[in-house]
């Protein structure tokens, strides 16, 4: 499993009633064990998570049925992302 930065960054059409679905959504990727974290800017962009995935596709592929990408409230951009040490 690699890791993968998922930037959320707000759109014009973001509206608050997304929030709770998007937090169903991180706690559902949790339950089985690819959330490793996440959370929101303090400026009210946007936020980040970060998951694991076996690939980059894999990644992509799951980061489209978060309920912010599917409602066009957040463009989402997923990164492999290489810790250093």
């Amino acid at each position: 499993m690699r890791k993968y930065l998922v930037m959320a960054m707000r759109t014009p059409r973001f509206e608050q009633s997304v929030i709770e679905p998007h937090r169903a959504w991180l706690e559902a990727v949790q339950s089985r064990g690819q959330l490793v974290e996440s959370g929101k800017f303090t400026d009210g962009s946007g936020g980040a998570y970060v998951l694991l995935a076996e690939s980059l596709d894999a990644a992509k592929e799951l980061v489209a049925t978060d309920p912010i990408h599917l409602t066009g409230a957040s463009e989402l951009t997923v990164y492999e992302w290489e810790i250093n040490p």
